[in-house]
């Protein structure tokens, strides 16, 4: 891609659901789930497609948007963007 100029910049607004990623483990039948860092939060489970897709690392957030989508952030992109409310 070869920009002349500074693409339009954005600021997002978006209302999300997030828990930071303590730890990542996997158990005997497969499955792979996270330990959130926040208190009082059961580990997640994680489908095979969100971890092929996401690639999710400790220190990063399990983010869940307003129509139900799951992603990944890595911490920095998310503090940076996102505020408690």
């Amino acid at each position: 891609m070869n920009v002349s100029r500074e693409m339009p910049k954005y600021e997002c607004h978006k209302k999300v659901w997030a828990l930071k990623i303590a730890g990542i483990v996997g158990d005997q039948h497969g499955g792979v789930y996270f330990q959130p860092a926040e208190e009082g939060y059961d580990k997640v489970p994680l489908t095979p497609e969100y971890v092929a897709k996401h690639k999710p690392e400790v220190g990063g957030y399990y983010v869940v948007y307003e129509d139900g989508y799951k992603s990944f952030s890595p911490a920095s992109a998310f503090e940076s963007g996102y505020t408690p409310l």
